[in-house]
């Protein structure tokens, strides 16, 4: 395992894409921020705690929950009422861009309904995409083999990013 993010880095990183987001939704009053689960949920809670701290923007935070292996095996589950998202600025997030396929089934849920703008935020892209999927905001664009797998951790007491 070769680390590739520290915690500082992580936080770092955190920081500029909370920024970065900010600064693309300068004229909203209100954005909403999904965080598909897992490490997602995470980093978008963590986002949307910075953007509330720094602006005066209404900031709702929702999880989407599906499965990311078979993500057409499931419904996919919003955590929020699909009314309240409508025509909103919608802020996805994951922790790791890789194919685009958990991102992808993501995207055709909130496409469901009409919405002002949907923008991608994750921590780490790969690049390997089977997916018509690109990252709006990243912390960190990496190449890599097929064969090699990123992996986050987003715990309180221990964040870090591997190349496994």
């Amino acid at each position: 395992m070769q680390e590739i993010l520290s915690s500082l880095k992580i936080d770092q990183k955190i920081n500029r894409l909370a920024n970065q987001v900010l600064e693309n939704c300068f004229e909203e009053k209100e954005i909403h921020i999904g965080g598909i689960v897992g490490n997602g949920i995470i980093l978008a809670t963590r986002l949307a705690n910075i953007i509330a701290e720094n602006s005066d923007l209404k900031v709702n935070l929702f999880e989407i929950k599906l499965n990311k292996k078979e993500p057409w095996s499931d419904t996919i589950e919003l955590t929020s009422d699909k009314k309240n998202l409508e025509n909103g600025f919608i802020v996805l997030v994951d922790d790791v861009l890789n194919s685009g396929k958990t991102m992808q089934y993501a995207l055709i849920e909130l496409l469901q309904f009409p919405t002002k703008a949907i923008k991608t935020v994750v921590l780490v892209d790969r690049k390997h995409r089977r997916f018509p999927i690109k990252a709006d905001f990243v912390g960190l664009t990496l190449s890599t083999t097929l064969k090699e797998r990123v992996e986050v951790i987003l715990e309180k007491n221990q964040q870090k990013a591997y190349l496994v």
